[in-house]
C-alpha cells in the first residue's frame, strides 16, 4: 500500500512540473500567503516525502502548509488557479499520509 501511494505522489509531483503556473498569481497574496512560495513549500515537502522521512520539525512545517490550503482554496476564484492549487493541496495531504505511515 505504501509503495503505491509512493508511485501515485511521484506521479502528482510529475503532473505538477508539467502545468503551468497560474497566470497572474506571481507575486500575489491570498489570505496571508504569498502563492509562489505556497507552490514552492507544497512541492518541496511532497518530494522530500517521496524521497524519505521528514524530520518532526519539517513534519510540523507540512501541517502548517496543509492548513493553510483550506484557508487560501476557498479565496481563489480563477478556475485554473482553483485547480492547480487544488492538485497542490491533494500533494500535500498524500505526502502526509505517507510520511505518517513510514512513521509507524
Amino acid at each position: 500500500m505504501l509503495d503505491e501511494k509512493r508511485d501515485a505522489l511521484a506521479q502528482m509531483l510529475a503532473e505538477h512540473m508539467a502545468r503551468p503556473f497560474p497566470p497572474g498569481f506571481r507575486g500575489l497574496d491570498v489570505e496571508g500567503r504569498d502563492m509562489v512560495m505556497l507552490d514552492s513549500d507544497a512541492y518541496a515537502y511532497a518530494a522530500c516525502v517521496h524521497e524519505g522521512m521528514l524530520s518532526e520539525q519539517a513534519r510540523v512545517r507540512l501541517a502548517r502548509l496543509s492548513s493553510s490550503f483550506g484557508k487560501v482554496l476557498p479565496a481563489i476564484e480563477d478556475e485554473y488557479a482553483a485547480k492547480y492549487y487544488t492538485h497542490l493541496h491533494n500533494m500535500v495531504v498524500l505526502a502526509a499520509e505517507i510520511d505518517s505511515q513510514r512513521k509507524k
